[in-house]
Parts: structure tokens; C-alpha cells; sequence
């Protein structure tokens, strides 16, 4: 079964709006525990998202003991390009990075953890087709993931990869899981029918390797090859 975002996602959610408040945005996070909060339109559409660190880029872009001219180091300036325009901001207008990284509840659980990645952030708003707010997943959410029972695991390694998604003789094949590593051991028909079986195992959620102790009867490899 492929973990979807909605399967993972917090829906519960704490929002601002543009017009929040600095303090009251720092309010929300401390209060509700999280590091970011979306911020909303009066239709539920996701504008951006509030994070600690825009609001800690006030102190960042301070000039040190109040003198005129202060410039913060310029591996901050270049790191934060924005840094300083986000400094001044009073309301979540200001302070927000927009356009929002979001994600579909539909997507896959391996969609949000790449995207989060490509963009180098810790959470995504998850919207519907319209962009309003579903909720929001994150890197914990996520982490979750590799929470799932050893049984549970091999339930679904023998379920539906073995039986359903390969469309080949597994009756030899024996699944043992321990602490999320997946041990094949056993024999099937062809070495390519192994090497698959093993792939798609890899792909379950939860699984954290796959040993593959897999023989066969005729090695195909080399038909392949050629």
C-alpha cells in the first residue's frame, strides 16, 4: 500500500493571516509548539508561510548596539538575500516566504519527503485543487513512516508484492523483518524475478533496507545483456 500525504499530514493546524502580528505570530508558534505556521486569505487559500527563522532574521539584520551603518556578515546577506527586507517586516505580510511550497493530499509520501529536499524546507501546505488549506506535513510526520511494525511490513511485502504485483511463481520466496530490514531468502524461477522483487520491497513504506539471499533456478542476466 503507498502512504499517501493524506495518510501522514497534520490537519489540525494553527494559521495567521496577513495582517498577524509579529508578536502574535511568535505567540502561535511557542503556544502550539510547531516552527511555521501557513499563512491564510479569508478563503482558506494558502499565501505563505511564517517559519522561526523569519522571524529571527529581526535579530540577524539588528544593528549591533544600535550603530548606523551595521551590516550583518555577508555570508548572512547572501545566504538570506531577502533577509533584511523580512528584518523590517511588523505582520505576516512581511515576514512570510511566498509562494508557499505546497503538495496535494494525494501525492506520495516519497513526493513530500523529495520535495521538501529540492526546496530545502521542513514542512509543506498540503491544498486541494483550488489551494486551500488541507493541512500541513513535515519532516516528522514523515519520520513516522519508519514506525511501522515489523509485521505490518512483512504482511505487506508478501500481500502485495509477492502475490499481487508479481506476476510470477513466489511460493519459494520467505520474508523475515526485523527492526524494518527485510530479509528475502529462498528461491525463485529467473535472477531478474529477484532482483525485482527485491526493488519493489524496497519501495514499502517503513522498510528501512532489504537483504536479498534470493537464488533462482536460470540466470537470465546475460540474455538480457545481450
Amino acid at each position: 500500500m503507498r502512504m499517501t500525504v493524506a495518510d501522514v499530514m497534520t490537519t489540525k493546524v494553527v494559521s495567521v493571516t496577513a495582517a498577524t502580528p509579529f508578536k502574535d505570530i511568535a505567540e502561535a508558534l511557542i503556544t502550539g509548539g510547531i516552527s511555521a505556521v501557513p499563512v491564510l486569505d479569508d478563503d482558506n487559500h494558502v499565501l505563505g508561510m511564517v517559519s522561526e527563522a523569519d522571524l529571527l532574521r529581526k535579530e540577524e539584520f539588528r544593528e549591533e548596539f544600535y550603530r548606523e551603518g551595521y551590516r550583518p556578515p555577508l555570508r548572512a546577506r547572501l545566504r538570506h538575500p531577502k533577509g533584511r527586507k523580512k528584518a523590517a517586516g511588523d505582520t505576516a505580510a512581511g515576514l512570510m516566504t511566498s509562494p508557499a511550497v505546497t503538495i496535494s493530499p494525494e501525492a506520495s509520501a516519497v513526493s513530500a519527503a523529495r520535495l521538501m529536499d529540492a526546496h530545502d524546507v521542513k514542512r509543506l501546505a498540503v491544498v486541494d485543487r483550488s489551494g486551500r488549506l488541507q493541512g500541513i506535513v513535515s519532516r516528522r510526520d514523515l519520520v513516522k513512516l519508519f514506525l511501522r511494525g515489523d509485521e505490518e511490513i512483512a504482511t505487506e511485502v508478501r500481500d502485495d508484492v509477492l502475490d499481487r504485483s508479481l506476476w510470477v511463481d513466489t511460493d519459494g520466496v520467505q520474508v523475515d523483518v526485523r527492526q524494518g530490514v527485510v530479509t528475502l531468502s529462498g528461491w525463485m524461477e529467473r535472477r531478474t524475478e529477484t532482483g525485482i522483487a527485491a526493488r519493489m520491497t524496497s519501495r514499502v513504506n517503513g522498510v528501512v533496507d532489504v537483504v536479498d539471499k534470493l537464488t533462482w533456478k536460470t540466470d537470465d542476466s546475460r540474455w538480457e545483456a545481450k
